[in-house]
C-alpha cells in the first residue's frame, strides 16, 4: 500500500488548462478500445495501492468474460496526470481512468469528457447503495454521479501515544479547549504535545480543514470550491486560521516542526518513539506505524480519536476530511459497446466480494455497506472497524482541498497556509491573499 500517491494531487489541470490541450489537440471523439497485448476495453490505474488487487480483478473478469475482456494500463502518478490529459483531449483516451472525483473530474465534466452514470445507478437500486453516500457523493458533479469508487476510504484520524497519556493522566481531546489544555499538560511533563511534518506543508491544511469544517459546517468550504467572492473571508476561515495560530503560540507542536518531512515518516516516528504525545494525520498512517514500531501497535499502545469539536460550531462532530477514495470514471468519447463493458465491469466486476476481500487482506477499509462482521474478523480488527465506523456514519466527507481545488490554488493555499503557521501571515492576511488568489 502506498497511500501517500493518493493524497497528492493527481492532475495538474484547471479547466482552462484543460481545454487549451484539447484546442491544440483536436478531438476525433474516439476513445481507444483495446490496446496492449490482449486488446480489451482500456482502463488506465495508477501504480501501488490497489494495484494488486485490480490485477486479479482484470484476471478474473477477463475469465468469466472473454468477449468483454477489459484491459488495465497502469501509470506512476506523476507521468499519469499529463499522459491522461493529452490522450484525452486527443479523442484517445481510456474507457475506464481512474481520478480522486472533486475539482479535478469537473474539469473534465465540464469539457464534455465524462460519461454521466447518474441513469445507470438508478436503475441498479442495489448498485447504488453498496456505497457509503458520503464517498459516492464526492463524484457528484451538479447533483450528477461521474464516478464510483474503487478502494479504500482515509479519512483523517487523531492519533496518540497511550503510554504519554498515561503518564500525564490524561484522555484524549473530545473539545477544543480540550486539546488546549493538553499542550499545558504534556509541555509541564517535557512532552511535545504534537508532531507536525510541516516542511512537507500538506499535513498544515488537514487542521485548516477541520477546524473550519467544525465552525462553519462544509458548506464554507463548498462556497470556496465554488468560486464564490469573499468565500475565503467567511468568519469559519478566519476564525480557523485564529485558531491555528493560537495552537501554534502556545507551543502546540513540535519545536521544529516545519522542517519535519512528512513524507519520510518524520512526524510519525515521534509518536512511537514517545517524543511527541498526538499526530493529526491521514488513516495512511497506520500500516506506516504498525511497519516501523509493530510492537508499539501489537502491544496496544497506539490510540486513535475523532477530530475534537469547537463550542458554538456549525459542524457536525461526525464531519470527516482527507481523502474518501480513488475513483473510476467512463470516457463520454467511448463507443456504445465500449461503454456497455464499462459499466458492466464497473457493478460486477469492481467491489465485490473478491474484490473486497483482496482490499481488507491488504489492510483498507472499502466504503461498501455490510462488511462489518468481515472487519471485526480480519487482522488488526480494532483498527479497521473503528475506520469504517467513523466513515459509515459520517455526514459530510470532505475531499483534502489541494485535491479539490485546481493546481494552482491547491499551490497558492498550502504556501500561504505554511506562512501562517510559520507566523508570517497573520489570519486576516492569510484570508486576504486566498481571496485575491481567487479572483
Amino acid at each position: 500500500m502506498a497511500p501517500r500517491n493518493i493524497h497528492r494531487a493527481l492532475f495538474s489541470t484547471g479547466a482552462a488548462a484543460l481545454a487549451l490541450t484539447m484546442t491544440a489537440c483536436g478531438s476525433s471523439g474516439r476513445t481507444v478500445a483495446g490496446g496492449g497485448p490482449g486488446g480489451g476495453t482500456l482502463v488506465w490505474a495508477l501504480t501501488g495501492g490497489t494495484q494488486t488487487t485490480l490485477t486479479a480483478s482484470q484476471q478474473a473478469w477477463n475469465k468469466a468474460n472473454p468477449k468483454s475482456a477489459i484491459n488495465v494500463q497502469f501509470f506512476q502518478n506523476d507521468p499519469y496526470k499529463q499522459k491522461l490529459r493529452t490522450a484525452v483531449g486527443a479523442g484517445n483516451g481510456p474507457v475506464i481512468f481512474e481520478n480522486f472525483g472533486g475539482g479535478t473530474l469537473k474539469d473534465y465534466v465540464d469539457a464534455g469528457k465524462v460519461a454521466d452514470l447518474t441513469p445507470e445507478l438508478a436503475k441498479d437500486p442495489a448498485w447504488k447503495g453498496r456505497f457509503f453516500p458520503s464517498v459516492l457523493k464526492v463524484a457528484e458533479v451538479d447533483g450528477k454521479n461521474y464516478a464510483i469508487p474503487i478502494n479504500g476510504v482515509q479519512p483523517v484520524v487523531l492519533f496518540y501515544n497511550k503510554d504519554l497519556f498515561a503518564k500525564v493522566g490524561a484522555q484524549p481531546p473530545k473539545t477544543w479547549d480540550d486539546l488546549l489544555a493538553l499542550v499545558g499538560k504534556f509541555k509541564a511533563a517535557g512532552i511535545a504535545p504534537l508532531s507536525m511534518g510541516g516542511a512537507s506543508k500538506w499535513p498544515d491544511l488537514m487542521w485548516l480543514e477541520y477546524l473550519t469544517d467544525r465552525v462553519g459546517g462544509p458548506q464554507v468550504f463548498a462556497n470556496i470550491a465554488a468560486r464564490k467572492p469573499g468565500a475565503w473571508s467567511d468568519p469559519a476561515v478566519l476564525k480557523a486560521a485564529t485558531m491555528i495560530r493560537q495552537l501554534v503560540d502556545v507551543g502546540g507542536f513540535a519545536k521544529g516542526f516545519q522542517s519535519v518531512n512528512a513524507d519520510t515518516n518524520q512526524a510519525e516516528a515521534q509518536l512511537f518513539t514517545g517524543k511527541a504525545a498526538m499526530d493529526l494525520m491521514g488513516s495512511w498512517a497506520y500500516p506506516v506505524i504498525l511497519t516501523n514500531a509493530p510492537t508499539f501497535v501489537k502491544s496496544g499502545k497506539l490510540g486513535w480519536a475523532p477530530f475534537p469539536t469547537v463550542a458554538g460550531g456549525n459542524g457536525a462532530p461526525a464531519d470527516l476530511v482527507g481523502n474518501p477514495a480513488n475513483f473510476f470514471s467512463v470516457s463520454a468519447q467511448a463507443s456504445a459497446e465500449a461503454k456497455t463493458t464499462a459499466v458492466n465491469y464497473l457493478k460486477k466486476g469492481v467491489l465485490n466480494d473478491a474484490y473486497i476481500g483482496d482490499l481488507v487482506k491488504a489492510g483498507e477499509v472499502p466504503p461498501v455497506n455490510g462488511l462489518e462482521g468481515r472487519l471485526a474478523s480480519a487482522p488488526n480488527s480494532g483498527w479497521l472497524t473503528y475506520v469504517y465506523g467513523m466513515t459509515k456514519n459520517a455526514g459530510s466527507f470532505q475531499l483534502s482541498w489541494d485535491q479539490a481545488l485546481s493546481s494552482a490554488m491547491a499551490d497558492t493555499l498550502l504556501t500561504n497556509l505554511d506562512r501562517l503557521f510559520g507566523g508570517q501571515l497573520s489570519p486576516a492576511q492569510f484570508c486576504a491573499a486566498m481571496d485575491k488568489a481567487a479572483k
